[in-house]
């Protein structure tokens, strides 16, 4: 029908993450009905900069600015995006059209011979470039020593594998959407281990009041939505630096949201939150979860 009228060009950055995040965008869009779509690569500051730690980028436009533009121009249609990768502020004359059901947004623990985090001998070196990820680990492994490691996950598992670090702490999604799920040893409790605001959530993003918004609101998820909002509120009151060492977690059960937020002081304490809230102000859950962490 009309749809398949519609040639859709769908950006995403070149990452073989990235590229996976694209097909199951694609994939849920053709489902939808949209049959005509084509997928575009496009290169960003923070890909040209692999050597800068992503936790460093991420929040901060490095991934999605050259996106963003493709879009405004006129280049693509829609933008994939990793949804943590997004800054705070929503930009000018853009929509979030859709936010697609969420993966697993818990960490994963990867070992190269199978170990148990809590059976790694003291001293142990556990890779990761995440101030929150490090700061959970001190907190609930004193035991073992944080090494900031960089590149994309193939680069981080051939470290691990050489024997540069003895683990790695991961998304799991991204593991899982790599095919490497069963990498993971283990994947840590998000309620003790808070995941990083909106992790393992897509965002896929349109020119306001576009065609393409509308259609691609056909693969919107509305509890995955929520639940992104209220994690991305407390971020935003505490002043929407991608580098706090902040994790949030909501959870979407018909009309109630559960928010836990964890920040770390400089102290290496914990301060942490527990909101629950209505699904219908996701950000006030947010804000309320910020105020009891500052």
């Amino acid at each position: 029908g009309r749809l398949g009228a519609v040639n859709l060009r769908l950006g995403t950055r070149g990452s073989a993450l990235a590229r996976a995040q694209a097909a199951l965008a694609a994939a849920a869009l053709a489902e939808a009905g949209v049959t005509d779509l084509e997928t575009v690569l496009v290169r960003t500051h923070g890909d040209r900069h692999p050597e800068t730690a992503v936790e460093e980028l991420s929040g901060q436009g490095w991934f999605t600015a050259e996106l963003q533009r493709a879009l405004r121009d006129g280049e693509v249609d829609l933008a994939v995006h990793s949804y943590k990768d997004l800054a705070v502020e929503r930009p000018e004359g853009l929509g979030l059209a859709a936010v697609m059901p969420r993966a697993d947004p818990r960490d994963a623990v990867v070992t190269r011979d199978g170990v148990q985090l809590a059976g790694l001998p003291a001293g142990s070196r556990v890779g990761t470039s995440s101030r929150r990820r490090s700061a959970l680990l001190a907190a609930l492994h004193p035991e073992l020593l944080c090494v900031a490691i960089r590149g994309n996950v193939d680069t981080r598992l051939r470290k691990l594998d050489g024997g540069e670090v003895d683990a790695l702490l991961l998304a799991g999604a991204g593991l899982d959407r790599l095919g490497l799920g069963e990498r993971a040893v283990t994947r840590l409790d998000p309620v003790q281990f808070v995941p990083a605001p909106a992790q393992g959530a897509i965002a896929i993003e349109a020119r306001a009041g576009s065609e393409a918004e509308a259609l691609a609101r056909a693969i919107d998820d509305r509890p995955s939505r929520l639940a992104v909002a209220a994690e991305r509120a407390v971020l935003a009151a505490l002043g929407g630096g991608c580098l706090l060492p902040l994790g949030a977690w909501a959870e979407v059960a018909g009309e109630r949201l559960t928010l836990h937020a964890t920040l770390a002081g400089e102290d290496g304490t914990l301060a942490t939150a527990l909101v629950v809230g209505s699904a219908a102000d996701p950000e006030d859950a947010g804000r309320r979860a910020a105020a009891m962490l500052g």
